[in-house]
C-alpha cells in the first residue's frame, strides 16, 4: 500500500471541503493541522479549488492534500500542478481514471456496484470511494461485497456524519471515512473541537 492510502489509513477520516473563499483555505488547514488532523480533501466543485490547494500546500506542506470531485482530466492536471497527492472522483470515468493510472497519479474513483469494483481491479486497483454512501446501502452493502472482493479497501462517503462514521469504520475492509460534516461553516474554533472530539471517539472505539 503507498504512502497515501497509509496515511488515509492511519487518520481514519478525511475532511471534505468545498471552499468559497481561496482566503479561507490556509487557515482552515491551519486548523486541521492543530488539531491533529493533517489530511484534507478540497473538491472541485467551486471556482477556487485549485488556488486554494495551491495555498494550502504552499503554506504548509506537511499537510496531505487532495482534490476531490474530479470529473475531467484538465480538473486532473490542475490538481496535481497545484500540489495534490490523490485525486477522488465521486464515480468510475474510465477516461479519468485511465489517465492517472499512466501518469502513477494517485486515484480513488468512485463506485456504487460490483461491477465498478471489477473494472477497478481489472486496472490494478485496491482502493475505491463509496459513494453515496448511505443511499447505497450502508454498511450492510459494505459487508456483502468482503466476500468476493475480499483484499479490496473502501472509502465511504455521502451522507455520513458523527451518528453512523463509527459503523463504517469498524468494517475490515474500510480504509477510511470521508465527509464534509467535520467542517462545516467558517467557525474554526467550532471546527477545531469537532475534529478533536471525532479524533478522540475514533482512538477510544476503533481499535
Amino acid at each position: 500500500m503507498n504512502e497515501v492510502f497509509n496515511t488515509l489509513n492511519k487518520l481514519k477520516i478525511t475532511p471534505v471541503v468545498s471552499i468559497q473563499d481561496a482566503k479561507f483555505a490556509v487557515p482552515l488547514a491551519k486548523t486541521l493541522v492543530n488539531s491533529g488532523l493533517p489530511i484534507i480533501e478540497v473538491t472541485f466543485r467551486t471556482a477556487v479549488a485549485e488556488k486554494s490547494i495551491k495555498n494550502i500546500k504552499k503554506e504548509i506542506p506537511e499537510i496531505f492534500i487532495g482534490a476531490g470531485t474530479v470529473l475531467t482530466i484538465k480538473q486532473v492536471d490542475k490538481a496535481i500542478n497545484a500540489g495534490s497527492q490523490f485525486i477522488v472522483s465521486p464515480g468510475f470515468n474510465p477516461t479519468v481514471v485511465d489517465y492517472c493510472i499512466k501518469n502513477n497519479i494517485v486515484v480513488i474513483p468512485g463506485i456504487d456496484s460490483p461491477t465498478l469494483v471489477e473494472w477497478g481491479i481489472e486496472r490494478g486497483l485496491e482502493v475505491f470511494k463509496f459513494f453515496p454512501a448511505e443511499v447505497c446501502g450502508g454498511p450492510s452493502f459494505l459487508k456483502a461485497l468482503a466476500g468476493p472482493f475480499n483484499n479490496i479497501k473502501f472509502i465511504p462517503t455521502g451522507g455520513i456524519d458523527e451518528t453512523n462514521f463509527l459503523d463504517y469504520l469498524k468494517l475490515d475492509n474500510v480504509l477510511a471515512c470521508a465527509g464534509s460534516w467535520l467542517t462545516k461553516g467558517n467557525n474554526l474554533d467550532q471546527i477545531k473541537t469537532n475534529i478533536i472530539r471525532v479524533l478522540s471517539l475514533i482512538k477510544s472505539e476503533i481499535k
